[in-house]
């Protein structure tokens, strides 16, 4: 069984950066993909940025590309997320999520899913 745990989340005034962190546990995470998605009030959730747990290679959303930046630790098994320069329109819950197989955008794809952590932006 799978599971994730997202932390960092808070409220940041435009301008400022948070680290989000999502902690991984329960198997080997070899093969799988792990991506973040973020979900604001009224709208859809919405893909960030994606990593397989075994490459260096990125994806990310194009509008948040330079501002985001996806990055893990294999020795805690622990996924990050960056966010510089935060906007009011970045405000929304953030999740982790994973997946085995190939990176997608497309949050039903994924299988497991944390419970998501709120980030607020406002002065």
């Amino acid at each position: 069984q799978v599971q994730l745990v997202e932390s960092g989340g808070g409220l940041v005034q435009p301008g400022g950066s948070l680290r989000l962190s999502c902690a991984a546990s329960g198997r080997a995470f070899a093969g799988y993909g792990v991506g973040w998605f973020r979900q604001a009030p009224g709208k859809e959730r919405e893909f960030v940025a994606a990593m397989y747990w075994n490459s260096e290679v990125t994806y990310y959303t194009d509008s948040l590309r330079g501002r985001f930046t996806i990055s893990r630790d294999n020795a805690k098994n622990t996924v990050y997320l960056q966010m510089n320069s935060l906007k009011p329109e970045d405000t929304a819950v953030y999740y982790c999520a994973a997946r085995t197989g190939q990176i997608r955008t497309v949050s039903r794809q994924y299988d497991y899913w944390g419970q998501g952590t709120q980030v607020t932006v406002s002065s």
